[in-house]
């Protein structure tokens, strides 16, 4: 076994940082998850994604930049296969890259045809879906020596998955057509739990960790991306864990009945009532909000039992003993907050902070840090604790070296954060499209509107259900923020290429 420090990274896709129970949520239970923090990690309390959105913010966290500069700024644009990657550079000096689950570099269905009818055009994306998926999969691919590719949401899944499932005997192709799956938050799946994906992306991280174990990559350390495609709407926990938690039981959040105050938001208002479902947030009724947190826990402690799976395979080897152990999330999900669920352009908490649980084998008190990190932070900080010279390092790492942090969370390396997030609606009009920038200190969070006078201020310590918008109600706040803000824009930006000459 190599004496060099192994890399398991275990990303969902959209769960808040309060979706786990060793971050205080008093009613899902995360017992596997919460030991990477509880035993000798590090638990972040002010982790914030660098864009909202699935693509740009892995993107992000694969190359060290801001999604300004790595290009992917929404979902639909690939990310540049010819850009250094972490993977890439970790593969370069020896390591064994590999990927189980999700990644979205690309994107993943066909361009969305706003002439055609709804149901049309999700056709199209369902025969592009299920024909795809090159095999023999082209590798490298984005620095992964290894593939096994599970795309998707729940049960309407891409890649070596689907492959998987017919060898199985299980075709799930007609049941994929029902355009009822897609436009819903929740439905109710056919897959039983030995089947379903989220099953398949911890078995398979399992039997790479065996291969590892049994010499058959020699002596190189790994990096293993263990990627679940959930909970991600539209919401289908299998077999027990879709009545594991009971809508009744659910405590909508304090400030789920201000709805109101969004729709006559000046920005957000209009994108709330477009209403288009599976793109943009939406106000719900309490059964309904209910019932989706519900299967969302469902999902969630299924994630659980199956990393349950993966770190009890690592302690039995022994391979914890060299293995960094990194769990987080792409973003989060509002799950009731404001009225609202799934993710969009409102920046509350509550979709702009994912989980962050940080372990190293060396380091054996747990911790907790309230320092301000960013998405952008972790390329840096991995190729750091992974002794990896500074050379080696992306050329547009934009980010701090958070190592400092997990020797002692005390330490602090940022004063503040920004998040990015553009958007082209081009399925709801050719010219519809939206820009905003976020900053975000300890205590405050300041979100500037494209073309729009009035932005948001909260105060996270008076106001932590984000109510009281103070935009207009302190003007000395105001051009402070606004300031940092600027400033923190300016001081992002690369000086690449560097010059050469004089002249």
């Amino acid at each position: 076994m190599s004496e060099k420090m192994n890399v398991l990274f275990i990303i969902t896709d959209q769960q808040r940082s309060s979706h786990l129970s060793c971050m205080g949520n008093p009613v899902l239970k995360t017992p596997n998850i919460d030991t990477i923090a509880n035993e000798g990690g590090v638990r972040f309390t002010n982790y914030f994604c660098a864009n909202p959105i699935c693509m740009p913010n892995r993107a992000s966290f694969f190359t060290g930049a801001y999604p300004s500069e790595h290009k992917t700024r929404s979902n639909g644009i690939n990310l540049n296969p010819e850009l250094p990657t972490i993977t890439g550079i970790l593969s370069s000096l020896g390591y064994h890259t590999c990927n189980v689950g999700k990644l979205h570099f690309q994107h993943m269905a066909p361009t969305f045809n706003r002439y055609r009818k709804f149901e049309k055009s999700l056709e199209a994306i369902f025969d592009w879906f299920h024909g795809n998926i090159k095999l023999p999969f082209p590798t490298p691919y984005y620095g992964f020596e290894e593939v096994h590719l599970a795309t998707g949401h729940g049960d309407l899944m891409a890649g070596h998955y689907s492959e998987w499932l017919r060898e199985q005997g299980y075709d799930m192709d007609d049941y994929h057509k029902d355009p009822s799956r897609v436009s819903t938050f929740y439905h109710e799946t056919k897959l039983p739990e030995e089947l379903y994906p989220t099953t398949y992306v911890a078995d398979q991280t399992v039997k790479y960790l065996e291969r590892t174990a049994n010499g058959d990559y020699g002596n190189k350390p790994f990096f293993l991306h263990c990627s679940f495609p959930d909970p991600h709407q539209s919401v289908c926990p299998p077999g027990k864990y879709k009545d594991m938690y009971k809508p009744e039981d659910i405590k909508l959040p304090s400030n789920f009945n201000d709805g109101q105050l969004l729709l006559e938001h000046e920005f957000l208002g209009k994108y709330i009532k477009l209403g288009f479902e599976p793109v943009l947030p939406s106000l719900v009724s309490e059964e309904v909000a209910k019932k989706y947190i519900a299967l969302t826990y469902g999902s969630i402690a299924m994630i659980d039992d199956g990393v349950g799976k993966i770190l009890n395979y690592l302690d039995k080897s022994g391979i914890a003993e060299n293995t960094m152990v990194i769990f987080t999330s792409d973003h989060g999900d509002y799950c009731g907050d404001h009225g609202l669920i799934i993710k969009g352009p409102a920046h509350y908490r509550s979709v702009i902070n994912p989980p962050l649980l940080w372990k190293i084998p060396r380091l054996t008190k747990s911790s907790v840090s309230n320092s301000l990190v960013s998405t952008v932070d972790l390329p840096k900080t991995l190729l750091s604790l992974l002794g990896i010279e500074k050379k080696y390092h992306p050329e547009m790492c934009q980010g701090y070296d958070i190592s400092p942090i997990l020797e002692d969370p005390g330490n602090k390396v940022r004063e503040q954060l920004l998040i990015e997030h553009d958007e082209e609606l081009t399925h709801i009009s050719r010219n519809e499209s939206f820009r905003l920038r976020t900053l975000v200190t300890e205590r405050f969070r300041l979100t500037i509107y494209d073309g729009f006078e009035k932005g948001d201020i909260f105060d996270y310590e008076s106001d932590p259900g984000e109510i009281d918008n103070l935009w207009s109600k302190n003007e000395d706040l105001k051009k402070n923020l606004i300031e940092k803000l600027m400033r923190e824009m300016i001081s992002i930006q690369l000086r690449i290429p560097t010059r050469k000459s004089t002249h």
